[in-house]
């Protein structure tokens, strides 16, 4: 009993170490597969949100802000005093003296007597450096950090925004995907059933047997689309989980539907200015254009005088017990002034690059511009074309499914062929799939039109701009 109830002990003993390395190094990865065995159906809004918090691309551009913060500490740090605890122990000799020219010159007697061993010495010290005047090189390098810590932020917000697109789009992909394989699924199951009534009446002699082995044909022929419409529904999900940084394999369902939702704002010229004020991009190249205005005041400083205080107090000895003795003290104290007079043109070449680089900025700031209106009007342009579509396929579907309905009765009191069966078939088929086509453009249409404006993809999430 004893050995067992030991035995015991020890198993939950090495179980405890194992888990207690092994949770701490997987702490990520655990939470992720626990949120993909509870999520394994997820709606829009959570796919947004799982994207945000795992997507690697987001997680860099996170990382990348807090590497800027850094960089702000250092640079701040060049205003700051730095201050410094040095010591030294040297062992030496040195026969200088043995070398002076006017060694020979020295009695015999005394020059004998003179001779060179090792030394020590010991020393400790406090330094310490402090700018007093820069020009303004250290307050604009701060200036330009901010800036561009700035202009991180406004790279975060393109990519969460980028991000979420991405999501919103292979989420729909994922849902009409799904509904392709009902229509798919319901056209192979109409001509399973038509085929049986074929048969019924071939059997009774008022059909022939091309009409048999033209509905064997056509149930046939709708198996290929079934099969295309599963594997896009794999492929999908299969996307859908990548993004979600998910097992590719991973059972996964999206929870929503295709639904039309009318765009109401239809002035271009309100939604181009929203989207010139909001888009992250725009924000970010007017922030180069105000660093590159610092870094050509950053680069004209490099020729301005300069001005530091530095310092030294600490103890030097040859005796170690004399370090603590203040009659060992040694200090100093300097200013230190430069100024530059000849730096063989390196002050212009940073000049000529920080003009260029304005130069660039306030090029790429217009054409980034217009590019944002064209993608404005482009995808207004969009949901209009959806919009369109769907109004027309949505009375077609009704009239596909009526003329359906009439084949099949045509045919059972045989007033139509099979041909007329199948063709209503095929037009019903077409028209629910370019309903479904329509709605998911008109979906994703107004999720483009809301990235390109700069607000958050999806209504009532937090991607983007506020």
């Amino acid at each position: 009993m004893k050995r067992v109830l030991f035995g015991a002990l020890e198993a939950l003993a090495v179980l405890s170490l194992s888990l207690g390395g092994f949770f701490p190094a997987c702490r990520a990865a655990g939470a992720a597969q626990n949120t993909d065995r509870a999520g394994e159906s997820l709606t829009v809004e959570q796919a947004i949100a799982l994207a945000l918090e795992r997507n690697r691309d987001v997680l860099k551009a996170r990382e990348q802000v807090e590497a800027l913060k850094g960089k702000i500490r250092e640079v701040r740090s060049l205003a700051l005093p730095n201050v410094k605890l040095e010591a030294t122990g040297l062992r030496f000799r040195d026969p200088s003296f043995l070398n002076s020219t006017a060694f020979d010159k020295i009695p015999a007697d005394f020059r004998n007597a003179l001779s060179v061993t090792g030394a020590n010495l010991f020393d400790y010290a406090l330094t310490f450096s402090q700018p007093l005047y820069t020009s303004g090189k250290v307050g604009t390098a701060v200036r330009l950090s901010r800036l561009e810590l700035e202009g991180v932020g406004n790279d975060q917000d393109r990519v969460e925004q980028e991000v979420t697109l991405e999501v919103v789009r292979t989420f729909y992909d994922l849902l009409l995907a799904g509904e392709k394989v009902g229509v798919a699924r319901e056209t192979v199951t109409q001509r399973e059933k038509h085929l049986e009534v074929v048969r019924s009446r071939f059997a009774a002699g008022d059909a022939m047997e091309v009409d048999v082995l033209r509905s064997e044909v056509n149930v046939a022929n709708a198996q290929p689309e079934l099969i295309r419409a599963e594997n896009a529904v794999r492929q999908a999900r299969a996307a859908l989980n990548h993004l979600l940084v998910r097992d590719p394999n991973a059972p996964l369902e999206a929870r929503g539907r295709l639904e039309y939702q009318a765009w109401q704002e239809t002035d271009l010229e309100a939604l181009g200015r929203e989207a010139l004020r909001r888009r992250p991009e725009i924000s970010r190249l007017r922030i180069l254009d105000r660093e590159a205005e610092l870094q050509e005041r950053l680069a004209q400083a490099e020729s301005r005088m300069r001005l530091d205080l530095k310092g030294r107090y600490g103890m030097s000895a040859r005796m170690p017990e004399n370090l603590w003795n203040s009659s060992f003290a040694r200090w100093s104290f300097s200013f230190e002034f430069a100024l530059p007079v000849f730096d063989g043109g390196r002050r212009s070449g940073l000049v000529t690059q920080a003009v260029a680089s304005r130069h660039v900025a306030r090029l790429s700031l217009d054409q980034q511009e217009s590019f944002v209106r064209l993608q404005v009007r482009q995808a207004l342009d969009e949901i209009r074309r959806a919009e369109k579509t769907v109004a027309a396929t949505q009375l077609n579907v009704r009239q596909a499914e009526r003329v359906l309905a009439m084949m099949q009765n045509n045919y059972r009191y045989g007033a139509a062929t099979t041909l007329d069966v199948v063709d209503a078939q095929m037009a019903l088929s077409l028209a629910r799939t370019n309903l479904l086509q329509g709605l998911y453009d008109h979906v994703i249409g107004g999720a483009r039109l809301r990235w390109v404006m700069g607000r958050p993809v999806l209504p009532g999430t937090m991607s983007g701009k506020q």
